[in-house]
């Protein structure tokens, strides 16, 4: 690999969330009985004309937006001809010569914590196709027609990937953020994400680029990595032994951990591309792009900055707090409540995550609103309740009823800390009297025996007070002569 360098560049068909298809009325609903949302529009059968649907048309210029993209103002669709048993029409409607967004890009973070912009080509909007099942019957290929005419939106990268790990972070980030903005689930194993992998290998001073490779059916990013490493592997291999790569469309066999030739690569004039007689310009102005971009919400990079910047959050905590647009919201929503942002991040990358872990679940089914788990956290920063209490003990009884008042249930259960005074100080100068060589060995310089200190306190206090009231008390014990 050292003579040689790579060329990548992805291809990432995101399926549009709409109740209906892209050019007709049909569902758009995942699953469901085979081949039962379907009509003579979808079908393509004689007499029938499409009509665009607008939620698709907004949703792509949203993800626009959201890159960096220039709005295409005059938008044309296009036929798009091939011939496959899951291809109703015989063509699909795509488009060809004026894709609805253009450059843009998206700025990807490396393990090495290098940052990387990999710029965008061109996003266009097109119908998907059937699906053609292969392991139900063992003589024939099945087709279910429901996916048939879905609306999609096609993100088409530059050639700025230069290997696996890239690619990773790039379909990632891609990922997280249309469903920042919500116009798709990002589910690859459904097939509601779904990234092809052009790839191609050059020698490192080459001018020219290598014969490009497309590697199709990956269905998740860790698949999209494993192939693009043995396609990598597998040209260099070839070219070492003198051989020639051919422009093909590869399958990604993940069982097999390989990749499988498919079909020779066709070009962009084997399609034979058209204007689609069927439908008409469809103009986008400036008025209309103002009035999407109100819908943008504040996006992960813009997040991830307020985070470290303003509320002075470690970079890691902020880029878990930001994987999720909904957790995010949760944890600033805490933060509105007057929780310090350092608690409230401790608190939702803490037991707030562990809860959603142990139950499978998202933060939409999170019991406590940002509300009520703020009145918990409160008690603790007061220093009314011991975090260990809050955590360990509360916070299970307030998820089992979260409409209670956490500040009744700590005083009828006796959590309530006490306020320092003469009581504390005689209990630590009792505990000190039993440990007088420690105590020597303190003053000497052993400043690490502190929390040893601390520890007999807290034992023998049985947790009445805050641990932070008795670290601040003992030293100033220890510092009396």
């Amino acid at each position: 690999m050292l003579d040689y360098r790579a060329v990548i560049g992805l291809e990432i068909h995101a399926q549009l969330l709409t109740k209906s298809k892209i050019f007709s009325k049909d569902s758009a609903a995942y699953g469901g009985e085979p081949n039962h949302y379907i009509s003579p529009v979808s079908l393509g059968h004689p007499g029938t004309l499409p009509v665009v649907n607008q939620a698709c048309v907004e949703h792509a210029v949203l993800t626009g937006l959201a890159l960096g993209c220039e709005i295409t103002r005059e938008n044309l669709f296009a036929r798009k001809n091939y011939f496959y048993a899951d291809l109703p029409k015989g063509y699909q409607v795509s488009q060809d010569k004026t894709p609805v967004c253009t450059g843009g890009g998206i700025r990807i973070r490396k393990s090495d914590g290098s940052d990387k912009w990999v710029r965008i080509h061109r996003i266009h909007m097109e119908e998907d196709s059937g699906k053609s099942i292969h392991d139900q019957d063992p003589f024939h290929t099945l087709v279910d027609l429901n996916r048939a005419g879905v609306g999609l939106i096609e993100i088409v990268s530059e050639a700025d990937i230069a290997d696996a790990e890239e690619a990773m972070a790039y379909l990632g980030e891609i990922r997280k953020i249309v469903r920042y903005i919500g116009i798709c689930d990002g589910n690859m194993e459904e097939g509601s994400l779904r990234c092809d992998a052009n790839i191609s290998v050059m020698k490192q001073d080459a001018k020219v680029w290598g014969t490009k490779v497309e590697v199709k059916n990956m269905n998740s990013i860790s698949n999209v990595g494993r192939a693009i490493n043995y396609e990598i592997a597998r040209q260099i291999e070839l070219l070492e032994k003198g051989e020639v790569i051919r422009q093909q469309t590869r399958t990604w066999d993940a069982s097999k951990g390989a990749t499988v030739s498919m079909r020779d690569k066709e070009s962009a004039h084997d399609y034979r591309y058209f204007p689609e007689p069927d439908l008409p310009l469809l103009v986008i102005t400036d008025t209309y792009i103002d009035r999407v971009r109100l819908k943008l919400p504040k996006l992960p990079h813009e997040l991830y900055a307020e985070y470290t910047r303003e509320m002075k959050l470690p970079e890691q905590d902020a880029v878990i707090l930001t994987e999720n647009r909904q957790f995010a919201e949760y944890f600033s929503a805490l933060v509105s409540e007057g929780i310090g942002p350092k608690a409230a991040a401790n608190w939702c990358l803490g037991s707030v995550r562990s809860w959603l872990n142990a139950q499978a679940l998202s933060i939409e089914h999170y019991p406590l609103s940002p509300s009520a788990l703020s009145k918990i956290i409160m008690l603790v920063e007061e220093g009314k309740v011991s975090n260990t209490i809050a955590r360990d003990k509360l916070l299970p009884l307030v998820l089992e009823s979260p409409n209670a008042n956490p500040i009744e249930i700590a005083q009828q259960a006796g959590w309530i800390l006490e306020v320092a005074g003469d009581a504390l100080g005689e209990l630590i100068a009792s505990v000190l009297e039993k440990f007088p060589q420690k105590v020597e060995e303190f003053r000497s310089g052993k400043t690490g025996l502190l929390g040893f200190f601390v520890g007999q306190v807290m034992q023998a206090s049985a947790g009445k007070y805050d641990p932070k009231v008795i670290n601040q008390e003992v030293q100033k014990k220890l510092s009396d002569s």
